[in-house]
């Protein structure tokens, strides 16, 4: 595993931040270990036996899968918690980052994994807050919004509309415990999913004429 300091593309990359190498992207190539280091950086430090409850796998397959994610180094064991009896873990990282093709493209089918189990991932919690929303307060319900939006950009553009929208997401408080202790009366934690999918050999539809772009999606008040 490789903490860096810097992006490939320059930028700085936060302290508490893993950038993947092939290592790594090996170790995550698993569904129930994303999902697990996922819960743990969600909800703090927990044992095998509860995070296997929210999984619904059995606790055997969550402690494998725990020891081998601290092996590579994204879990380590909490030894002011646990025990002889019940070992506790907590996440090493707040965050992780697959960035440039070089990693990818010595470990493709490890990177396809890895990104399947993220996207499945963020599939299930949409789904989670889908279920949730009829008896969340009036309030949180006039802030969910699922929407697409159809652009045309060059390689360059994209990466660029990348960072402008990490750059406003950056301007608000993060989910960390010391930003929840000092957050202000009525803060939750609110997840941010962005996609850049790229549709590439689609060709541009001809004599459309032009006008203000469009979205579709769905917002409910």
């Amino acid at each position: 595993m490789t903490d860096a300091s810097k992006r490939p593309d320059g930028t700085a990359v936060e302290e508490d931040s893993v950038v993947l190498d092939a290592k790594g992207l090996r170790a995550l190539a698993h569904p129930v270990r994303v999902q697990l280091v996922g819960l743990l950086r969600k909800y703090g430090p927990s044992t095998a036996t509860r995070l296997a409850e929210r999984l619904g796998v059995n606790s055997g397959t969550a402690s494998y899968h725990l020891r081998q994610l601290g092996v590579a180094g994204f879990v380590e064991e909490d030894v002011e918690r646990g025990n002889a009896r019940e070992r506790w873990w907590r996440s090493v990282h707040r965050t992780t980052e697959l960035r440039g093709r070089d990693v990818a493209d010595q470990e493709p089918e490890a990177a396809l994994a890895y990104l399947q189990s993220v996207a499945g991932t963020y599939t299930l919690r949409i789904q989670q807050a889908l279920n949730e929303l009829q008896t969340m307060p009036r309030a949180w319900r006039g802030t969910f919004d699922m929407s697409d939006w159809a652009l045309r950009l060059t390689p360059e553009e994209t990466v660029a509309l990348r960072q402008e929208l990490r750059d406003v997401i950056g301007r608000y408080r993060q989910d960390t415990p010391e930003a929840a202790a000092s957050a202000p009366e009525g803060a939750e934690r609110v997840g941010v999913i962005t996609h850049l999918l790229p549709e590439v050999e689609t060709p541009a539809p001809a004599q459309v004429r032009t006008g203000p772009g469009t979205a579709t999606g769905a917002e409910t008040p």
